[in-house]
């Protein structure tokens, strides 16, 4: 069955998710989640373990319906439109998505999948424009060398760095990472959070959501920040107003301590609290 296209409404938000709830085993996951993502916004998802980041990252890139309330992704309302065209919108690199590619494919051909949400070439035609177009989103991430190379061959960080290329192939309104830096050594995670950075500032690049467990992981760059709690919101805002100390140990459940320095954030357990626990 043909997928009809759609195309980002206007002056529409990236996203927005009202009174969001998910519930699954009789467990609240989340619960009344207002959240809305501008055009151009760099925002960081910070929580603890279990929290309902990675779920309610599902619900904005339409992997998953909410229990209730409404997400409308670049104007258009989830139930309203047909799910896989604006899939087609949305680029999502995930810790898990490296592993549903098949060992084979060369790195070109996991950006250029991306066009139709797809895992697999043959499942679409492509033609030389398409290559162009995932030659240079590899190009912009630094690994246009590695096109033709086995994907399975490259490193955790190059890897890494070919899935972000991928959540550009199709244009999209809005990208989704969840924890990307997840499993790379100091190196790697660094050289990622630069590439990262360098994306925040390019002014073409589209709203981006970025899911950790670690400041020190947030990007130069980056613009706003959601804390979640409990399955809910705990606040939302610039990075400025709402990253605190207090708001950042409220969030965590434990006293922490945070510095901002050199462009990048830095946070570590109160001197107090770990001198109890010796």
């Amino acid at each position: 069955m043909a997928v009809t296209a759609v195309e980002p409404v206007p002056g529409a938000p990236a996203l927005v998710l009202e009174d969001v709830g998910l519930v699954r085993d009789g467990r609240s996951i989340l619960r009344r989640i207002n959240w809305s993502v501008e055009a151009g916004q760099r925002w960081v998802v910070l929580g603890r373990n279990g929290c309902g980041k990675s779920s309610l990252i599902r619900i904005g890139s339409l992997y998953l319906h909410p229990s209730s309330g409404s997400v409308r992704l670049l104007g258009h309302e989830l139930g309203r439109t047909d799910v896989r065209s604006l899939r087609r919108l949305v680029g999502v690199a995930s810790n898990g998505m490296a592993d549903m590619l098949r060992s084979d494919l060369t790195p070109i051909d996991v950006v250029m999948t991306a066009k139709n949400a797809a895992l697999e070439p043959w499942w679409h035609s492509y033609d030389d424009a398409d290559r162009a177009r995932a030659l240079d989103c590899l190009e912009r991430l630094g690994v246009g060398g590695f096109a033709e190379r086995s994907f399975v061959s490259m490193s955790s960080g190059e890897r890494q760095r070919v899935l972000l290329a991928r959540t550009l192939m199709p244009r999209p309104g809005i990208v989704f990472l969840d924890e990307p830096t997840a499993g790379l050594d100091l190196a790697g995670r660094e050289d990622l959070v630069g590439a990262l950075g360098d994306l925040a500032g390019d002014a073409d690049a589209p709203a981006t959501v970025l899911v950790t467990h670690h400041v020190e992981e947030i990007p130069e760059g980056f613009t706003h920040v959601l804390l979640i709690a409990d399955g809910g919101v705990q606040q939302a805002g610039t990075i400025a107003e709402v990253l605190s100390a207090d708001a950042l140990s409220t969030c965590f459940g434990t006293p922490l301590e945070l510095e901002h320095r050199h462009g990048r954030w830095w946070a570590w357990a109160s001197r107090n609290t770990t001198e109890r626990r010796q």
